[in-house]
């Protein structure tokens, strides 16, 4: 009874492995069908190498040899406009091109979407996020004299007449440091600095924020607005600064004249014959 019941097992156990042998023999002969199937398809429809960006690339981006990679697109839906191999988005030497959209992971680059080698996207591809531009307008003297180019940063002083809060009702010439360390993204209408030659600029544009705005505006209509050019790798922060007049000349503040409160006298009358006498008495109220 005992070998007719290890007969049975080792039949099951026979039985079991050959099906799940011929179970993954179905199951690979499916997978390399499916695979076939797949190339037979791909290989029907043409497709050509078309640039593609590897990242998603925000507005005013440069766009570099690590961004982009060649893809295979269906030659029946391609873009009006591409980049190759014949027709590189890129050269190498040359100035990177910058997106003038958002361009998403996988999207073709296309003639519309990039600049041309070496060329801005705009002023508002220089803006970081909360800042704004703002026109600020200089002559020869309150320019640098024409040395200043765009990216360059700048300290704005501000100079005009202030009353004095004092009785008196004077007024005098006063100089302020009221921003520093502000960027230049344009002089006149370049943004960027193609030429070492100096020109004398009737207006720059700076970034800034908009409470910075608000006070360079407040400034600029309230009196004349100066230019300090500061160091490319300048890093230090200037201090308040505000000189007048006096200081300037080095002459002391005048004293204000100290008012002494007169004593009040009071006094009464007397008629003695024919004389008046005053005979002094305290004051009441």
């Amino acid at each position: 009874m005992r070998i007719v019941f290890g007969l049975v097992l080792l039949a099951g156990l026979a039985l079991a492995g050959f099906a799940v042998y011929m179970a993954q023999n179905y199951i690979g002969a499916y997978q390399t069908a499916l695979e076939q199937e797949r190339t037979r398809t791909e290989g029907n429809v043409p497709v050509q190498g078309i640039y593609v960006a590897t990242r998603a690339i925000d507005y005013g981006e440069p766009i570099t040899s690590e961004d982009m990679a060649l893809a295979p697109w269906p030659k029946q839906i391609l873009p009006e406009t591409y980049f190759d191999k014949e027709n590189p988005l890129t050269v190498e030497g040359a100035a990177p091109r910058v997106a003038l959209r958002t361009i998403e992971k996988h999207e073709a680059f296309m003639d519309v979407k990039v600049s041309e080698p070496g060329a801005d996207a705009g002023l508002t591809s220089r803006l970081e996020r909360g800042q704004r531009a703002f026109a600020i307008k200089v002559d020869v003297a309150t320019g640098v004299s024409g040395f200043l180019r765009p990216s360059d940063r700048v300290d704005v002083y501000w100079t005009g007449r202030v009353r004095n809060s004092d009785r008196s009702g004077g007024s005098g010439d006063v100089t302020k440091l009221i921003e520093t360390g502000v960027k230049l993204i344009a002089i006149d209408q370049k943004s960027q600095a193609q030429t070492s030659a100096t020109t004398i600029a009737r207006t720059v544009t700076v970034a800034a924020t908009p409470q910075q705005v608000a006070a360079l505006a407040q400034a600029q209509s309230t009196g004349r607005l100066s230019l300090s050019l500061m160091g490319r790798d300048d890093t230090t922060v200037a201090n308040v600064i505000e000189v007048d007049q006096r200081s300037l000349l080095g002459l002391a503040e005048r004293a204000e004249p100290v008012e002494v409160e007169k004593q009040e006298t009071c006094t009464i009358r007397t008629r003695k014959g024919g004389d008046v006498v005053e005979m002094p008495i305290p004051c009441t109220n």
